[in-house]
């Protein structure tokens, strides 16, 4: 497949994924805890799946360690603060911290910012704990091992997506090109903003 069909692809499924997501203050409660339940749920708000693939596309744009180091720092600490939840801990403005991380990580994508990868892992791992937290107390009671299996999974999935999209949107070692990353991180920013509002 040719580079350029492959992008196409890969847009129409972010557009898709995008879409399919509902709003950031109504994420969907499964009835079920299972695997399948498990890997639907992350695309329940659309705010989750934007910081996720928003991940990826930074993760792409800083390169090598922090290509996979990134998106790991992001599954790891969303993991626990949402084991955490569901044992009980709770603070406040959640949503609003969720919403904060959509404009952080589009800024960080518009203005093609670049960090040693340390301070890039905490960055995201520090936002990843709101989305944790979201998740966490929204686990169905019957939820099992399977669940947060499919749910890592997806999450693990989107940020694929975003490094993906990110890889073939890259100008050489130079990062993400000027034009996209404008165009992309500043939608990202955008919307986390009217997220923010509503």
């Amino acid at each position: 497949m040719k580079p350029q069909s492959l992008f196409r692809l890969m847009l129409a499924a972010l557009a898709t994924a995008a879409l399919s997501a509902g709003p950031a203050e109504a994420h969907v409660i499964d009835s079920g805890g299972n695997f399948m339940s498990g890997l639907a749920h992350p695309f329940g708000g659309i705010d989750h799946v934007l910081a996720m693939i928003a991940v990826g596309l930074w993760a792409a744009h800083l390169g090598g360690r922090a290509r996979w180091l990134v998106p790991a720092s992001f599954v790891t600490m969303m993991a626990l603060s949402g084991a955490a939840a569901m044992a009980g801990l709770a603070m406040p403005y959640i949503e609003t911290g969720i919403a904060l991380s959509v404009v952080a990580l589009g800024a960080l994508i518009f203005t093609r910012a670049r960090l040693p990868v340390a301070l890039g892992m905490a960055v995201v791992g520090g936002f990843a704990v709101f989305h944790g937290l979201a998740h966490g107390l929204e686990v169905p009671t019957l939820a099992g091992l399977g669940y947060g299996l499919g749910f890592v999974l997806a999450t693990a999935a989107l940020h694929g997506l975003g490094l993906g999209a990110g890889l073939m949107m890259m100008r050489r070692e130079g990062g993400l090109a000027i034009p996209l990353a404008r165009i992309g991180g500043g939608a990202t920013a955008a919307a986390g903003l009217v997220l923010m509002a509503l």
